[in-house]
């Protein structure tokens, strides 16, 4: 796919893995809209990028998702990637009783899932108006494995993951519009504070890797340490096609 030239939507993008992709974009030469729900920090984010603008909304609200959309649809009709980047988690104990931990598991599961296949679904017919186009679903790598910290988050970008390789194969057979998943492992951004972030790797380096994968057409997209439960994940899967063989 062309690295310059698109009109990309970035949700989640005022900060953060969203906002290197937006300045990673907008450097190559596109056109950048970031979405958030603080105002405050878009405006911020915004004053990082060079001819950007911003749609402010929370995309887990369902009015919302609706009137971004067709603000898209209105204003920048030219929109022929979106990044799905927006999420939520939650450090969830499952042992504690007072842990509040489906209320948790609904948020992760509205916001990281649900959310996404609507939002994905009112933009799908403009997407394939465009003459080239991309869905672009930023997943993780608790998609491979998940953990006692973050049980619910992991399992709703597990979701995520089953739901975008059911949105890629709905696709297949039309060339002007691919489906990307990008797997971040632990990322120093704010998001991922509470669980050690500062630990992780920079935020720029996902957004370098999505920038080669969409070059060389690599829809599958995992990132620093994630490369290694993917490629286990492959093996195994070989050899059990293999074994059948």
């Amino acid at each position: 796919m062309k690295t310059t030239g698109n009109t990309v939507f970035i949700s989640g993008g005022s900060a953060g893995i969203g906002l290197a992709i937006a300045k990673k974009l907008s450097a190559a030469g596109n056109k950048i809209i970031i979405n958030g729900r603080n105002e405050e920090r878009l405006q911020e984010a915004l004053a990082e990028l060079n001819g950007a603008v911003a749609i402010q909304g929370d995309l887990s609200v369902e009015a919302d998702r609706i009137r971004i959309a067709d603000d898209l649809k209105t204003n920048h009709a030219d929109v022929n990637i979106i990044v799905n980047n927006a999420g939520a988690a939650f450090v969830n104990d499952l042992s504690d009783p007072n842990n509040n931990a489906a209320e948790k598991a609904y948020t992760e599961i509205n916001t990281n899932y649900i959310s996404v296949i609507h939002f994905t679904s009112l933009l799908t017919p403009l997407l394939l108006q465009q003459e080239e186009a991309a869905i672009i679903n930023i997943s993780s790598i608790a998609v491979f494995r998940s953990n006692k910290y973050l049980p619910t988050y992991s399992a709703s970008k597990a979701a995520l993951h089953s739901y975008t390789e059911g949105l890629r194969d709905t696709f297949a057979e039309n060339e002007k519009l691919n489906v990307y998943e990008v797997y971040p492992p632990l990322v120093n951004t704010d998001f991922s504070a509470e669980i050690g972030g500062a630990n992780g790797i920079p935020p720029s380096e996902v957004a370098d890797e999505l920038f080669a994968a969409l070059g060389k057409n690599q829809f599958e997209v995992p990132v620093g340490e994630t490369k290694i439960y993917a490629a286990a994940t492959q093996e195994a899967f070989a050899n059990i096609v293999r074994g059948k063989a």
